[in-house]
């Protein structure tokens, strides 16, 4: 492949954990002994990068691991990385080890990291990884795909007791700044209303959406709402409450929390996380490095990370207006 010879490389993983991050990992090892490559797992994130929690993987290190949600490596908040003493022992335990080059997989605080270890001179890629579908730089990340069906799943099973008891529901799913699993989760489950970040919703908007759905003869109303949107599903339910709103239904508020996490990533976030961690190691072996890994019209596609830092991807307004026309 041409490039540089990299002789011993390390992978973490950090931020929130995402289905799919195994794979991911699996993908970076297999990929770098195919290289003649040493490879390292770094333990809980970069707080282990400052601890020095390096362990070398082999190929049957991560044998099994595919089909497992989570990350084997672990992970963990690290404030003190934030800080240039706190790098600073990171660079000092990555020259100690004699890492060549790192591969970091997570979101965007994960990124932020990565862009200052490249900034600082050090070769690492990013790998893009969250629920959230929040990352400058790719279009798809890993995990997103398993979340929104277990998002799904657990709208399907609402609609059958919702139907049979005549309730509204209000399905609170992940997204505390970025409203994309609640978009798309609203559109393909058939919500009647979805509440995101992004744009603010009055309470009396949502009522007046589950009111019209009892009119029409609809046996039950679903609303999903972003945890980030205001009101979220508590602050909604606690409006009905207060202003005495009359809905036709029963309201019932269900708040799906981490267990969108903690699913058995599905095809897609395996096959996506095994092509982005392939790349990654590959871009390094080519001495190509400072950029995340990530999927652009159906390709692996790169992007210096201190763009990913400056760029915000926003949401596609004709989805939300998709939402809206499709809950008739």
């Amino acid at each position: 492949m041409g490039g540089i010879q990299l002789k011993r490389m390390a992978v973490l993983t950090s931020g929130g954990d995402a289905p799919g991050m195994n794979a991911a990992i699996r993908a970076v090892v297999r990929t770098g002994l195919e290289q003649g490559c040493e490879v390292f797992g770094v333990e809980h994130g970069y707080a282990g990068l400052i601890a020095g929690k390096f362990i070398e993987l082999g190929a049957r290190d991560v044998g099994g691991i595919i089909q497992r949600g989570g990350t084997m490596l672990g992970s963990a908040r690290c404030p003190e990385f934030r800080t240039e003493e706190g790098r600073t022992k990171a660079l000092r335990e990555l020259n100690q080890k004699r890492i060549e080059g790192l591969v970091v997989i997570g979101g965007n605080g994960s990124q932020t990291g990565a862009n200052s270890l490249a900034a600082a001179g050090f070769p690492v890629v990013g790998v893009a990884s969250t629920i959230d579908n929040d990352l400058y730089g790719s279009e798809i990340t890993i995990g997103v795909d398993t979340a929104l069906n277990i998002a799904l799943e657990t709208i399907d099973r609402l609609k059958v007791t919702a139907s049979s008891h005549q309730r509204a529901m209000l399905v609170e799913v992940m997204g505390r700044d970025c409203g994309y699993l609640a978009l798309m989760a609203g559109i393909t489950g058939g919500a009647e209303a979805v509440l995101i970040p992004e744009y603010e919703t009055q309470p009396e908007e949502v009522v007046r959406e589950i009111r019209r759905a009892y009119e029409r003869g609809k046996p039950h109303a679903i609303v999903v709402v972003a945890e980030g949107a205001r009101p979220n599903a508590q602050g909604l339910a606690q409006y009905v409450k207060e202003q005495g709103a009359r809905l036709g239904f029963e309201l019932r508020v269900t708040i799906l929390g981490y267990s969108q996490r903690g699913g058995t990533p599905t095809y897609f976030d395996r096959y996506l996380a095994s092509r982005l961690g392939a790349a990654a190691v590959e871009q390094l072996a080519a001495g190509k490095h400072g950029v995340l890994v990530g999927i652009q019209k159906s390709e692996v596609a790169t992007t210096p990370l201190a763009e990913v830092m400056a760029g915000k991807k926003p949401l596609d307004p004709r989805m939300l207006e998709l939402a809206r026309v499709l809950a008739k």
